[in-house]
């Protein structure tokens, strides 16, 4: 169970290993913590996450920005749960990315509902390629033409579904 007051903490080299895993991290992923430090952070990557998300995370830690995101994980004993992720990049004294932090919390109901429609449509727009590339290629195109008709960007998009947004 992931209680409303718990923060999920984990922390990532450059590469996206794992370097700290708090005790949420570890109770709702089922890993014990020698088999989650030094293994890739996609341990817990679900398969129902579109791929397109996952590269707009990742492009926009490399432009040293910070994203949220909903996200949903799978856990080492296969039960799965989301998450509004919040991942910054961590900088070191000279200025140099050194790795990423991410919080996450428990997730609106709401948002998790329209989040797994759209990701069920990005999912399949990746399906109709066996390529990764051009999976990604066209569900980033579909995201992007959702956004647009949305009038959003995928913060604003995100940020919709929160309870704060909504409230504001």
């Amino acid at each position: 169970m992931f209680g409303t007051d718990e923060l999920i903490v984990s922390k990532t080299d450059t590469k996206g290993v794992i370097t700290y895993a708090n005790d949420v991290f570890l109770r709702l992923s089922a890993f014990p913590e020698d088999e989650v430090i030094g293994r890739p952070h996609n341990l817990i990557r679900h398969p129902d996450m579109p791929r397109c998300v996952f590269k707009l995370l990742w492009d926009t830690l490399k432009d040293r920005q910070e994203i949220f995101a909903y996200i949903v994980n799978l856990a080492g004993d296969g039960a799965h749960y989301w998450v509004l992720a919040h991942v910054t990049p961590s900088f070191d004294a000279s200025g140099q990315v050194v790795g990423y932090h991410s919080n996450r919390r428990l997730p609106d109901r709401d948002a998790v509902a329209a989040t797994t429609a759209l990701y069920a449509d990005l999912r399949a727009a990746e399906r109709q390629h066996s390529r990764p590339a051009d999976a990604i290629e066209a569900s980033t195109a579909l995201l992007n033409q959702k956004l647009a008709d949305r009038g959003q960007t995928f913060d604003q998009f995100i940020w919709s579904l929160t309870s704060e947004g909504a409230a504001a």
